[in-house]
């Protein structure tokens, strides 16, 4: 307990720190890919292209597509910050500096983007003949068949409950540290698994799709914050691959490892359980019954840009 409080006094010096620490690194830093950069940039470009396009057709919703663009900002900046920001070369030396960038991709930049609903909006910033050829693919049956899989809220569950406890096999999370590659498929793993988990909670539209949403929140909360417990609470350090990349930032091997846990236990389990509270309190507004909304294939907007 003595080195889980001293990881917790010495973790915000060490985190805030990450910008001199990141330079500090030479040719071990990792530098952010030019993919990654055009892809949050297209992104970004698109999304504002689509918006303008769609305030001016809408005459009821401004005020909508207003908050929505804040969540898309905001989204976007929390995937700046986890990919681009000197926080991705510390994540090499650092473990907890890497479970920040996690915890930022799955639990801020995720549901944020999924509030967002950018599908709609990117589609309107492109031309009508592909916008149209878009509509169709998404309504092909093969595509509605394997998205409406994918969105059952247990399916979606399951797979973000798995790649976050496989990712943090140790084999695994070395494996990751070490090869860009593989580094590559960690992130878009959590990334896809939690938009995915998101848009079943954030999607549910009646009382019975709500609770199963509140449920979800709170089962991860429980799962993902007794994976921080274990790591935060270990008497030994389980990566190997940050050996003798901490000492820069003040912390010892296990006690980085014990401020990452603490992060993924905390700060992300307060977010789970925020979500679930809020999702809660509107639970007596929704409809009895209806489709399964939150099982509904991606809607392009319509003419009138709802």
């Amino acid at each position: 307990m003595h080195g889980l409080s001293r990881a917790l006094r010495g973790g915000a010096l060490a985190l805030f720190a990450a910008p001199c620490a990141a330079h500090q690194a030479g040719t071990d830093a990792r530098t952010t890919e030019p993919w990654v950069i055009a892809c949050l940039a297209l992104s970004l470009a698109l999304y504002v292209l689509g918006l303008l396009r769609l305030r001016t057709r809408t005459v009821h919703a401004q005020q909508t597509w207003r908050w929505r663009g804040i969540a898309f900002g905001a989204g976007w900046l929390g995937l700046v910050l986890a990919l681009v920001s000197p926080l991705d070369p510390l994540g090499t030396r650092s473990f907890a500096a890497h479970m920040l960038q996690h915890e930022l991709l799955m639990a801020v930049a995720a549901p944020l983007l999924v509030a967002a609903r950018p599908l709609g909006v990117w589609a309107w910033a492109l031309s009508p003949p592909a916008r149209r050829a878009i509509g169709a693919a998404l309504h092909r049956p093969g595509w509605q068949h394997v998205w409406h899989w994918l969105c059952v809220p247990a399916t979606a569950w399951a797979l973000h409950a798995l790649a976050l406890w496989g990712w943090h096999v140790p084999a695994l999370f070395d494996a990751a540290v070490r090869h860009p590659g593989v580094h590559t498929l960690q992130h878009s793993s959590f990334l896809a698994s939690a938009l995915l988990y998101w848009w079943t909670v954030l999607r549910a539209q009646t009382r019975g799709a709500q609770g199963v949403a509140v449920a979800s929140l709170f089962a991860t909360m429980l799962h993902s914050g007794a994976l921080g417990a274990l790591l935060a609470l270990s008497p030994q350090a389980w990566y190997g691959a940050y050996a003798g990349g901490t000492a820069t930032l003040g912390l010892t091997l296990l006690e980085d490892q014990q401020l990452g846990g603490l992060l993924m236990w905390v700060p992300a389990g307060l977010i789970y359980l925020a979500a679930g509270l809020a999702l809660a309190a509107r639970w007596g507004d929704l409809a009895d019954d209806a489709p399964r909304a939150a099982c509904r294939a991606p809607a392009l907007p319509d003419k009138a840009g709802h």
